[in-house]
Formats: C-alpha cells, structure tokens, sequence
C-alpha cells in the first residue's frame, strides 16, 4: 500500500469515507479497493467511522454465513485506514463525516446512496460486480 495515500498530506487528494459494505466488497467481489479508487479519483485518503468498524466486530462475531466470513477480513482491511470515532450509527456516521470533510463515500447500500445524494454528495459503489464507479 502506498503511503501516501493512506496517510499522506489531506490537501493531496479527496476524503473517502467508507461503510461496511465497502469495507467487504474486496472480499465478496474479489476487487482491488484501492486500486479502483485511484483509477477512479487518483490521489485519496481514507477514513472509516468507528461505528462502521464496531459494525463489523459484532458481524464478525455474531453474523450469519456470508457476513461472519466477510467481515473478519474487512477488519483487518480497515484497521490500515484513519479511524474517526463516531457516536451514531454506522450509516448516519459515514453520512456526517462525508458532509464534514465534503468527500465521498463508498458503499453498495442503496437508502446510504440515497441519503448521500439527497444531500448533494458523491458515492462510489460496485457496478457489474467488478467495477467502481462515481455518481
């Protein structure tokens, strides 16, 4: 993983913000997460709320089939990204943050896309089962 951009100056690239989906989406759909951000947007940095990674603990422990084995991998994923504690739930935590940093957010959850859209947002989600794509 390239420093920079995980950890690199903000002004160098757009704020990602993740949900949990995208968080598992490398390990349903067999992607490369940061490679399709960078072809989509270039230079990024990523930050996942701490209620997206509470999220995926108590999946990780407590889901069922394909959740439980999505999730212990997108935990390890998450914890090389910037974690902002967060107070709310997970979808109106990544919504917040996104508004605060004015980035974009990634996820397949269709009422989170709405509700980024609604507020003049861009989301990045999984088309064709291989392909990110900016809306």
């Amino acid at each position: 993983m390239a420093s920079d951009r995980l950890w690199g100056d903000r002004d160098k690239g757009k704020i990602v913000v993740l949900d949990s989906s995208a968080a598992m989406m490398p390990f349903e759909f067999m992607i490369d997460l940061e490679d399709e951000l960078t072809r989509i947007l270039g230079k990024f940095h990523i930050v996942v709320p701490s209620s997206v990674f509470d999220e995926l603990v108590r999946l990780s422990k407590k889901g069922r089939g394909r959740k439980i084995r999505l999730a212990k991998p997108a935990l390890n994923l998450i914890k090389n990204y910037e974690k902002v504690e967060t107070f709310e739930n997970a979808d109106d935590a990544v919504l917040n943050l996104a508004l605060k940093f004015n980035g974009i957010v990634v996820t397949n959850d269709k009422e989170l896309r709405r509700r980024v859209k609604e507020r003049s947002l861009k989301t990045i989600y999984l088309r064709s089962k291989h392909t990110l794509v900016l809306e």
